[in-house]
């Protein structure tokens, strides 16, 4: 019986663990990158990403890297007509000329609360750590943020 209470005490503790959720903001991005980058660079990068959660306030952690497969997207080759692009991002059907976009490497930054990430974008860390980020993407990045509840 004690053995019983026992296990049915430790699975209850466990499964407390395993469903609870994070609070704050999960800011992700995925880019693709310069196949011009140099190890250098990409050396640069990581310590520079590394450092940002003892320079940005409420920045708690992050992970980077690449992705287990690249995420592919498509997008429009060219620009649409003001009328296209509306029915486009309403995710209505459309005639364009697409291309496909790779996206090869991601960053997840797990911040305190809205606020914390809303200042991340103007602080001076994040200037400085854009100049190095800049020489290992391609211009553009898939984004996206969780608010953690």
């Amino acid at each position: 019986m004690k053995r019983t209470v026992l296990l049915m005490t430790l699975c209850l503790l466990a499964g407390m663990g395993l469903t609870a959720g994070e609070k704050g903001v999960m800011h992700c991005f995925t880019f693709s990158e310069v196949e011009a980058a140099t190890p250098a660079d990409w050396e640069a990068f990581a310590k520079a990403t590394d450092e940002l959660p003892g320079k940005i306030p409420g920045l708690l952690h992050l992970m980077h890297g690449k992705l287990a497969r690249p995420l592919g997207l498509m997008a429009p080759a060219t620009p649409l007509d003001a009328e296209t692009g509306k029915k486009y991002r309403a995710g209505e059907s459309v005639q364009a000329t697409v291309k496909m976009i790779r996206r090869q490497h991601g960053v997840c930054m797990h911040f305190k609360d809205e606020e914390s990430y809303k200042a991340y974008g103007k602080h001076d860390a994040h200037a400085a750590w854009t100049k190095i980020y800049e020489k290992v993407r391609q211009p553009g990045t898939t984004t996206y943020q969780i608010l953690g509840k």
